[in-house]
């Protein structure tokens, strides 16, 4: 027994560990875009090429994975959805919107997924999954339509909340279509593969936004604030999820998803980039409804690994 407790313990911390790096980028990565300096694709770089070398790094203290041609193939795709889209999204979205918005929209992911299984896997949605989907969707468009009460700065608070939603969309795609594969290999050999794609289509396509940055302009804080984003939000946010998925049930860490939005809002609002208004409120407690509701469907509960 207190073997067991000691594994629960550990994926609890790692969860929250997770979740709170997550809900942390936000608020950093506005800080470091706050300049005008570092351009947000320039952070997707950052972000998609460092963590491609941790994991690289990584895997020569692991046991080493055969990956068949076929399935390099396919990892390149996921590569694509799963990282390059979702997460160029995320990082461009946060900067048109405010840091507790964008936390806000990733947690209707979880929703997309359920939606996605159903049309590509047939899976069946229940009345309490669709009205799950429903509530999310809703909380969603009120954040999408109406994000006036941003004063973060951000340009755009509804086409940021839309691109971060489009991010959470590509996510759920990539585990919809990639959920049984990304079973096979081990979360190092994964990532390696995954980030080493995205970095291989994206850094060639942001060439010109590479040469054109002041790199000479960048100070000391705003590269702490790209290495927090790089080394935490990316790279131990990802081994810490791998660890709680081995010690916590599947609905559990799925829960551990508030947490982001919660971290990001109330850092938004004590550095004075956001602050909340009744449509916001509104919002939030339909997307934590609907994502209840879907967390919650014992037909889920089943299907989640």
């Amino acid at each position: 027994m207190k073997n067991i407790g000691d594994l629960n313990w550990r994926g609890h911390l790692a969860m929250l560990g997770a979740n709170v790096c997550w809900g942390l980028m936000s608020p950093v990565a506005k800080l470091v875009f706050a300049s005008g300096v570092i351009a947000p694709i320039i952070m997707v770089d950052f972000r998609i090429a460092g963590a491609a070398l941790l994991f690289w790094i990584t895997s020569l203290f692991t046991p080493r994975e055969h990956v068949p041609a076929m399935d390099k193939l396919r990892l390149f795709g996921a590569g694509m959805i799963g990282i390059l889209l979702n997460q160029g999204c995320f990082i461009i979205g946060v900067s048109y919107t405010s840091p507790g918005e964008a936390s806000l929209v990733t947690t209707t992911m979880p929703m997309w997924v359920m939606l996605l299984a159903w049309l590509f896997l047939k899976e069946p949605i229940t009345l309490k999954k669709a009205g799950g989907i429903a509530l999310g969707a809703g909380g969603a468009l009120i954040l999408v339509l109406g994000g006036k009460g941003t004063i973060s700065g951000g340009d755009n608070p509804a086409l940021g909340d839309f691109i971060v939603l489009v991010a959470q969309l590509s996510y759920a795609l990539y585990l919809t279509l990639y959920r049984n594969f990304i079973k096979k290999y081990s979360l190092v050999t994964l990532m390696k593969w995954m980030f080493l794609s995205a970095s291989i289509v994206g850094l060639p396509a942001t060439i010109g936004n590479i040469k054109s940055t002041e790199w000479s302009a960048i100070t000391v804080n705003e590269w702490l604030g790209i290495a927090y984003v790089v080394v935490m939000a990316t790279y131990v946010a990802y081994i810490c999820i791998m660890i709680g998925q081995k010690n916590l049930r599947p609905t559990i860490v799925g829960m551990y998803n508030y947490v982001q939005p919660i971290v990001a809002s109330i850092v938004g609002v004590i550095l004075g980039m956001d602050h909340f208004t009744f449509p916001k409120v509104i919002a939030v407690v339909l997307i934590f409804s609907g994502v209840y509701l879907v967390t919650m469907s014992k037909a889920a509960i089943a299907d989640r690994r």
